[in-house]
């Protein structure tokens, strides 16, 4: 009889260890998708703004036909990249966009009327506050991230990931350089940047990533 009840009591154990893991890993792995959601939210309104600075840019600089053909095949491949859903993939592709960008608006610095375009100093303010609310976002998942494939790795959760077939989730390893975009500064004019929103708390963890293997 006593053997049977530290049977039972080792069961329960092993069940509700294996239940709190579960639920724990389960919880890490969606504050991991939920913060790639608000990276995806933010590129995809990068991309949607891009059409319109390359536009009004274009209107003062239409000979400068080389850099907005860059630029637009820059967030073609981005958007091709975004539909991926994968880190590896996107990271790269957006710091092509960066570059192409940073072309954009040296351009825009040689035609000092752009500072009288209101809808340029709209565009570049949105955007600027886009790229700052998008490495917040970077952070926040990366930390997420990190947190979860932890979890994945470490004893006994590690055997509860194999029987329930967690994986990994790849880093959004987007070089802080490349994400900057470059200010746009004419004399006289205050519309090179805003200020950064505050960041998401910090995470202690599917439209989301797909895992890394």
């Amino acid at each position: 009889m006593v053997v049977v009840i530290i049977v039972v009591i080792v069961v329960l154990v092993v069940m509700l260890g294996t239940w709190a893991a579960y639920n724990t890993l389960v919880k890490k792995r969606n504050r991991t998708q939920e913060a790639w959601s608000e990276i995806d939210v933010e590129l995809k309104r990068r991309h949607d703004l891009i059409p319109n600075l390359v536009s009004t840019v274009e209107g003062y600089a239409s000979h400068e036909r080389g850099t907005f053909e860059a630029v637009t095949a820059a967030r073609a491949n981005a958007v091709s990249a975004g539909a991926t859903g994968d880190p590896a993939k996107i990271a790269p592709a957006e710091d092509a966009l960066s570059g192409a960008l940073r072309s954009l608006f040296a351009v825009a610095e040689n035609y000092p009327q752009l500072r009288a375009v209101e809808s340029f100093v709209q565009l570049q303010e949105t955007l600027t506050a886009t790229e700052d609310k998008i490495e917040y976002a970077r952070r926040y998942y990366n930390t997420s991230a990190r947190d979860y494939n932890i979890s994945l790795q470490t004893f006994p959760r590690n055997l509860i990931a194999g029987w329930f077939h967690f994986t990994a989730v790849a880093f959004f390893g987007a070089d802080d350089a490349d994400r900057a975009v470059p200010e746009v500064k004419f004399p006289g004019s205050d519309a090179a940047g805003t200020t950064a929103p505050p960041g998401p708390p910090p995470a202690t963890g599917e439209q989301g990533p797909p895992s890394a293997t």
